[in-house]
């Protein structure tokens, strides 16, 4: 398939490969931010193809994983309810709560349904006026726009019976965070395409600057990674810490204008919680006032759901890239992708389910 098999050609990724082997001269510590590229580094295999100083880390671009417990819990509540109509992702229905997950209560007759696009539950709205339908919205910056979209359009045809419940994270403060704390790793970050094509990738310039670290816009196909990867390496070893595009073929400077509009006229942003991280000024999107009437959380009053993290389920190192998923006691034994005891080992994006799913159960 054009525009796909040339980024997955073996003699392209050996070249790439060779190339890192000829530059590298020290050992360092790489992250990818998005679980997509995660899933790909490990599923090909890429991390065979680099020296063994190069090391990649696992970053917290699961938006999944990050979503905290507590809104889990949340949306468990409203979907009990039998006057909802509970639509989302399909990704979110095995994503363990508190003490149960979406998927068991459809199984016990709640009405929760999977969409393949927030318009869909809009349209869901207007067919059910006798229900409330509430839409799961998750995700970085690459789902804000839809979901935006969605909001503005029953705003439009002046449906009251919809809303959605906003877990919505963004990038750059999650860099900084991780950059921030004293136990970071990461020298260089392989930053995620599809973001970027949204968002374009001026606001990272000033992270590069301020802690000294490539950042480099990177594809999720194994010859964008390995590409990504030696333009990093490079820069680590030329001493120059820029933000550079390898994923040209779709992201731009300035991204994508009319669905930043969107975004800045719906949502605005907010403090948000991540799971197993904690809490990072500025990191996601709230609905803006002139939309709130369209908030799940305060249609249903669940200001007082409140939730605690396992306190075996070491996802949060993973996802600071502290810690490897073949690290943490339950891998594999006591957490699978059946019976989950963290998000990460049941999303499609999570660093757990990768190394699963991939056979990485044991450090090489």
């Amino acid at each position: 398939m054009r525009y796909v098999d040339e980024y997955r050609s073996e003699a392209a990724a050996r070249k790439f490969s060779g190339m890192i082997h000829e530059i590298a001269t020290r050992e360092w510590t790489l992250m990818e931010i998005c679980g997509g590229q995660t899933h790909t580094i490990v599923k090909s295999g890429i991390e065979e193809f680099l020296p063994p100083g190069i090391t990649m880390v696992h970053g917290p671009g699961c938006p999944v994983c990050v979503t905290p417990l507590a809104i889990i819990d949340k949306a468990i509540a409203i979907a009990s309810r039998p006057d909802v109509i509970f639509t989302s992702f399909g990704d979110m229905l095995r994503v363990p709560g508190s003490a149960k997950d979406l998927l068991s209560v459809k199984a016990s007759g709640g009405d929760v349904r999977i969409v393949y696009s927030p318009l869909d539950a809009v349209k869901i709205a207007q067919a059910n006026p006798q229900k409330n339908v509430v839409f799961f919205a998750v995700g970085f910056e690459t789902t804000a726009p839809a979901n935006a979209m969605a909001v503005a359009q029953a705003d439009r045809l002046g449906i009251s019976n919809f809303s959605i419940l906003s877990s919505h994270v963004l990038v750059p403060p999650a860099m900084e965070a991780l950059l921030s704390s004293k136990e970071s790793r990461v020298q260089a970050f392989l930053a995620a395409g599809h973001v970027c094509t949204i968002m374009g990738y001026e606001e990272y310039h000033p992270i590069a600057a301020k802690y000294r670290v490539p950042i480099v816009v990177t594809g999720f196909e194994p010859v964008d990674l390995l590409q990504g990867i030696y333009m990093a390496v490079k820069q680590l070893e030329e001493g120059r810490f820029e933000v550079e595009n390898q994923y040209a073929r779709s992201v731009s400077r300035q991204g994508n204008l009319p669905a930043q509009q969107v975004i800045g006229k719906v949502f605005t942003v907010v403090d948000r919680t991540w799971r197993g991280i904690g809490e990072i000024p500025k990191s996601g999107y709230g609905l803006s006032e002139q939309y709130r009437r369209f908030d799940a959380e305060e249609v249903f009053q669940l200001d007082d759901v409140t939730a605690e993290e396992s306190p075996d389920c070491i996802a949060g190192v993973i996802m600071q890239g502290l810690k490897k998923p073949h690290d943490c006691p339950l891998f594999g034994t006591v957490c699978t992708p059946e019976q989950p005891v963290g998000a990460p080992m049941v999303s499609p994006e999570g660093a757990c389910a990768a190394y699963f799913h991939y056979g990485k159960l044991k450090k090489h």
